[in-house]
């Protein structure tokens, strides 16, 4: 089993980067694979999953998400391709807490999650994760504000002009606000 792959990416894809390593190009499925540069060296912490027809590497630039993938690819129902989503469009802290205050409404706006599989997501991992050290969550708010405004209606090329212009401290609720007064100026 693999702990994680230190090299360099050489190829961005739309759910997938490849990442060199002695030599050997390492095709590896990641939350967002745009956060990453071609010929830039990354520390990337992957899961090996092995099947009878395939094997699959999923991969986190930091511990903490790969952390989150394997408690949510503990539950019941959940493989790898549809926990690598949740961790793609929603922040560490966010999942956490969802979980944690059973809010259903947040789990099932993932793809492909509905309201059995996010109540056995709860029933499972409630009070059972512990993610300690820093969390990257800034990507992670971005995308988010940028999926809740793009639900809204809007178009990307609307959203990307508001969307540096927010505070990404705030709440993501002060950040729809902020972010629907610039767009409606």
């Amino acid at each position: 089993m693999y702990s994680y792959f230190k090299g360099i990416v050489t190829e961005i894809e739309s759910n997938n980067i490849t990442i060199e390593c002695q030599g050997v190009g390492y095709k590896i499925f990641v939350p967002n694979p745009f956060s990453y540069e071609i010929n830039q060296e990354y520390k990337v912490y992957v899961y090996n999953k092995i099947s009878e027809d395939e094997h699959t590497l999923f991969g986190f630039k930091i511990k903490e998400e790969y952390e989150l993938f394997l408690k949510l690819i503990s539950v019941k129902g959940l493989g790898p391709k549809l926990a690598l989503p949740i961790i793609a469009t929603g922040s560490i802290g966010g999942i956490v807490d969802a979980i944690n205050r059973e809010n259903i409404l947040y789990l099932t706006k993932f793809p492909k999650i509905g309201e059995k599989l996010a109540r056995q997501i709860i029933l499972d991992l409630k009070n059972k994760i512990n993610l300690e050290g820093p969390v990257e969550e800034d990507n992670n708010s971005v995308e988010e504000l940028m999926s809740v405004l793009e639900s809204l209606g809007y178009k990307l090329s609307e959203i990307k002009k508001v969307v540096p212009l927010v505070n990404p401290s705030e709440t993501l609720e002060n950040q729809v606000k902020e972010a629907l007064k610039l767009l409606l100026k």
